[in-house]
């Protein structure tokens, strides 16, 4: 039974074929998959709205396939985890353990519920704050990072530098930014240098390594 006031759409041309449920008033329901590893198939819930921006199955696993596509463990940090998407994506695919950053309640349920999807739970952390909290908090080494942050290059800039200070690199990071394809980061952050950079319909990622 569908709810009154709640309508159903493919959109192939924004979410890559993604079924998206569509609230009036609200942020937008959208059904992904993990792609790829232990996970590969299962479903990922996401929200489209004013203060998250799911990234698409297709550019998530271009992604992946620019890093990894696999791993043989380690530690994943998602700064601005928005579902999670990304971190147990790394998980699926090799990664050990994974702690994402959230301060949006909303974007928070979603996580959790995704979490519980892995049936891994205790691979995952969930640190319900702002990133700038987070960063005083968390404790490294970490393998990967993902960045996805308003206010793209000031603040990929500011949390690098706030990483590389506390000594939460492995000697082997990768720092994965996804920014919009008009954001030019610079060459070198910190003790970090551009590796890869690549450009997915509207969405650059730019990878820094040491």
């Amino acid at each position: 039974m569908v709810t009154k006031g709640i309508w159903f759409s493919r959109s192939q041309s924004v979410y890559g074929g993604c079924f998206c449920i569509f609230y009036p008033n609200f942020d937008i329901i959208i059904s992904m998959k993990i792609v790829s590893g232990t996970y590969g198939g299962r479903p990922l819930k996401t929200l489209e709205g004013k203060t998250t921006r799911p990234t698409s199955d297709k550019v998530r696993g271009a992604m992946f396939n620019m890093i990894g596509p696999y791993f043989d463990g380690g530690r994943v940090l998602d700064l601005y985890a928005g579902s999670g998407g990304l971190s147990i994506e790394a998980v699926s695919r090799g990664m050990e353990q994974a702690v994402l950053v959230e301060k949006d309640r909303r974007a928070q349920g979603i996580i959790a519920s995704n979490i519980q999807m892995t049936k891994e739970v205790s691979k995952f952390q969930l640190l319900k704050m702002e990133a700038e909290r987070a960063l005083e908090q968390v404790n490294g080494p970490f393998d990967l990072v993902f960045l996805d942050p308003p206010y793209a290059k000031e603040q990929i800039v500011a949390d690098i530098e706030k990483m590389a200070e506390r000594n939460l690199f492995s000697e082997e990071i990768m720092v994965v930014c996804e920014t919009d394809k008009s954001v030019e980061l610079p060459e070198e952050i910190a003790c970090l240098g551009i590796w890869k950079e690549k450009i997915y319909g509207i969405s650059k990622v730019t990878v820094y390594v040491r």
